[in-house]
């Protein structure tokens, strides 16, 4: 995996280019200290991943975006982006403008080196994802199958993966949808909400989206905006009412509770321990689901790395309710949605435009 590393900091690409070039498969080729010398490099030194800082004199981060955009340039973009209210809405617009990921940067840190092994925490997974984009395990794992086990495979079927009650979800009338998603989510969760636009949902939709504090009030404003439905970040003891979207806060579990049993469900957040080393967790908010809505819950497993949503998507068939993935094609990783697969935990699979018309028929 050839790097790029942009940033008007030359202490910041000194020594990102000292901890990267020491991961196997990962070597930084070039470097600059502006979009406008970046691009100018990448015309005679190709890479395979940009890592992006936002602030930067001359030509800024979102105004590289807009010029790699046009020129139809195929490098990952990586950026980085501060940890603010600003910096989130920052990030937004990088997203819309091809970028593919992010990481925020350390709000504080007792030095430079606290600072940059933090980076390298959160930016090292995100580089292999990228570099193992069509080598994974779980893509291995899953050879050939391109239907749920569950959808018919024969007597055989029993040999890969459980057996679920298959639900034909065009038809499938749940009363409550929970959302997962990951690397390229935000992206895709507009394409997912767009649809929506101007219709009133008659059932409450719930998403954990691995993002930080900010980010994911940033987000939330983005889907109210593209779809007309009131979203916002759930907050604790918050009644769950149809029509409106509930974003799990950044570094907060979201899970639904009804409290006494049987009462109307409710919001409940807390800080425990991250899953799948992410929090909010997938699995947490589709576990919750299946346990106080049993048959009628139905999931959306989106783009994202990693397997979180894979033990909650099982836990959503088991209480016969539908699971929907989406597919390796229109995925900015697969990971999320392959894991899934991989265990047969699925009714239907299909690009961001079908979950889109899928959610439409549930909800509306």
């Amino acid at each position: 995996m050839r790097v790029m590393v942009v940033d008007d900091s030359v202490v910041f690409r000194s020594q990102l280019k000292n901890c990267l070039d020491g991961e196997q498969g990962i070597s930084v080729v070039s470097s600059a200290a502006n979009g406008k010398i970046a691009l100018d490099r990448l015309e005679r030194e190709p890479c395979d991943l940009i890592i992006l800082d936002l602030e930067m004199p001359e030509m800024n981060g979102l105004e590289f975006l807009e010029e790699f955009r046009r020129r139809n340039m195929p490098q990952k973009v990586i950026i980085f982006a501060a940890p603010t209210k600003e910096g989130a809405g920052q990030v937004m617009a990088c997203l819309n403008a091809g970028a593919s990921d992010f990481i925020a940067k350390p709000a504080s840190a007792i030095s430079l080196q606290d600072a940059l092994d933090g980076i390298k925490r959160d930016l090292l997974p995100k580089i292999q994802q990228f570099k193992n984009r069509h080598h994974s395990a779980t893509e291995k794992s899953i050879g050939a199958l391109s239907t749920p086990v569950n959808a018919g495979l024969g007597e055989k079927s029993s040999d890969l993966a459980p057996t679920y009650k298959s639900i034909l979800l065009e038809t499938f009338k749940p009363q409550v949808v929970v959302i997962g998603s990951s690397t390229g989510g935000p992206m895709a969760l507009e394409k997912l909400f767009a649809a929506l636009n101007g219709k009133t949902p008659l059932v409450p939709i719930l998403i954990a989206q691995h993002m930080p504090p900010y980010f994911t009030e940033a987000l939330a404003k983005r889907i109210e905006s593209v779809s007309g439905i009131p979203s916002a970040e759930g907050k604790a003891g918050e009644p769950i009412l149809p029509g409106r979207v509930y974003m799990a806060p950044g570094d907060y579990h979201m899970t639904i509770q009804r409290l006494p049993q049987g009462s109307k469900p409710v919001i409940k957040l807390d800080q425990s321990a991250k899953r799948n080393s992410v929090r909010p967790a997938v699995d947490y908010l589709f576990e919750s689901a299946a346990r106080e809505y049993a048959s009628s819950c139905a999931g959306f497993v989106l783009t994202g790395m990693g397997e979180d949503g894979k033990d909650g998507s099982i836990a959503i068939k088991r209480s016969q309710g539908g699971i929907m993935i989406q597919d390796k094609e229109t995925s900015v990783v697969w990971g999320m949605p392959g894991s899934v697969h991989a265990v047969g935990a699925f009714d239907k699979e299909g690009n961001i435009e079908e979950c889109s018309r899928i959610l439409l028929h549930m909800v509306c």
